[in-house]
């Protein structure tokens, strides 16, 4: 994914928070930070170049398939590119990746460029998921705020890749597809540059080894991942402004925007795209290249460690077991071999959950609102790297968190469902933070409080009952179709 594409989604967001977005054309670009590798052409024993871009005897670091990280390539761009000249550029994209990295490609990787409607039409076209699958995503999303009883959460979480994701580098396929938004297909040269990099980092590093079943865990590995890719994508589009001759889009338009996507899961899934690259940039200055590839044997284990890097290799999550109370009308849903039947979120998956009422309301109020999390602290982060804020004293306190859906005969077809989320924080304190934020959002929804720490929202898209237990540094929430059904959900002492 693109993180540049989320200025197009987000430009109504940023107007409003009366901030400038760290994408915009007219936003200061500071200088690369760290020293790039530099790699001279061969020369004669007296000093003077043979041939400016004469191949070496064997590869090296800033050279791949005949082509050398600053030489020209000759494009005629009004019908696309043709095979010829898109192995060129791939090649150029491949040596400038290996000169700014420092790394060298084990071996070349196809590349085909679509049409934005040609990719969203694959996306839509993968057909009806699983019932289960479908139950679990929408318990899920639901839990947050973020999908009502009646939406489809797989429907959302498509459309929002059919908007966002300008180039991927498939694994299992070893290729990568570039996804243009000209109706001419065009060349983005650096977005083919980070899905290059992807494929080099499977080739040096196995990227695909990673657990990432969860939102949080996802998100986690995401941190060195796209943290590195990201970086890597800024230092090189920093050269092509300063230094080099890129093939970029001559145009843009038929992309994502506002109305394609859902702000919140996309808010979610941006963060290692946010907080990676500073994360990595910080290590880099310590430690240079070698410091970020030691990384990948221990990467990030909770967003808590990207969005608060003092936190990296020092402070591992809590691993959270929900213990199952439920009386027999219900049951966790199976997904198969392979498959987790619960849902992690981390304190960027919780911090946005507390960040996204306050955007629906600021969005119909067409001025800032604040819920729980005020609406401009999404847009408080400082610096360019670093394009949007995570960290909030409400979630700040995260130590970890499960949520175990719940569902009965016919929740598919009513809708009605349950769960139980429980998260653990650093203190007592840090946890009563995230209860008063959780109740802001409650209250905003319309729900009363029926009984002590019970509540209902009587109606709308969001209806159902919630207890909120406290003990100490944990927070149980559980939630069912009415006050009654809580205790059938999950029993607590």
């Amino acid at each position: 994914m693109d993180r540049r594409l989320l200025a197009v989604a987000l430009v109504a967001m940023v107007a409003l928070a009366g901030c400038q977005s760290p994408f915009s054309s007219e936003a200061t670009t500071p200088a690369p930070t760290g020293t790039d590798a530099t790699t001279t052409h061969p020369t004669n024993t007296d000093g003077t170049t043979t041939d400016e871009y004469a191949d070496p005897e064997t590869d090296r670091l800033g050279w791949e398939g005949g082509r050398w990280y600053d030489e020209p390539v000759q494009v005629d761009r009004s019908d696309g590119l043709n095979d010829t000249e898109l192995a060129a550029v791939v090649n150029r994209s491949m040596a400038r990746v290996e000169q700014i990295r420092e790394l060298e490609f084990e071996r070349a990787v196809p590349v085909s460029i679509i049409t934005r409607a040609e990719f969203r039409n694959q996306t839509r076209s993968g057909g009806e998921p699983p019932r289960n699958a479908s139950l679990h995503q929408n318990v899920k999303w639901e839990a947050v705020f973020m999908t009502g009883e009646n939406e489809s959460a797989i429907a959302a979480q498509r459309s929002n890749t059919a908007g966002s994701v300008g180039g991927y580098y498939s694994p299992s396929e070893d290729r990568i597809v570039i996804v243009s938004d000209s109706e001419n297909p065009q060349m983005n040269e650096v977005t083919l540059a980070q899905e290059l990099f992807h494929a080099l980092q499977d080739q040096r590093f196995n990227i695909t080894r990673y657990d990432q079943s969860t939102t949080e865990s996802h998100n986690a590995i995401d941190g060195i991942i796209e943290g590195d890719g990201n970086y890597v994508d800024y230092l090189y589009e920093q050269r092509c402004t300063d230094d080099w001759n890129c093939l970029l889009p001559q145009s843009s338009g038929g992309g994502g925007s506002a109305a394609d996507l859902h702000v919140g899961m996309y808010a979610i899934t941006f963060q290692p795209y946010s907080d990676g690259p500073p994360f990595v940039q910080q290590l880099r200055e310590r430690g240079g290249w070698e410091a970020v590839n030691a990384v990948y044997e221990n990467p990030p284990a909770s967003t808590e460690q990207t969005i608060h890097p003092a936190t990296y290799g020092e402070d591992a999550p809590t691993e959270v077991t929900v213990a199952d109370t439920s009386t027999a009308e219900w049951s966790v849903p199976e997904l198969g071999p392979n498959s987790v039947d619960y849902a992690e979120f981390g304190e960027a998956g919780m911090y946005v959950a507390l960040w996204y009422q306050s955007y629906v309301a600021s969005n119909e109020a067409s001025a800032p609102r604040t819920v729980a999390v005020p609406y401009r602290d999404f847009f408080s982060a400082s610096g360019e790297l670093d394009a949007y804020n995570y960290a909030h004293e409400m979630t700040a306190g995260w130590d970890g968190d499960k949520l175990v859906p719940y569902v009965r005969e016919g929740s598919a077809e009513t809708n009605e469902t349950g769960y139980v989320w429980k998260s653990v924080w650093d203190s007592p304190q840090d946890a009563q933070e995230f209860v008063e934020g959780y109740r802001a959002v409650l209250d905003h929804l319309g729900a009363t409080e029926v009984s002590a720490n019970t509540y209902r929202i009587p109606d709308g898209k969001y209806a159902d009952a919630f207890s909120i237990q406290v003990s100490g540094n944990t927070v149980t929430i559980v939630n069912a179709p009415t006050v009654g059904e809580l205790d059938d959900v999950h029993e607590t002492a």
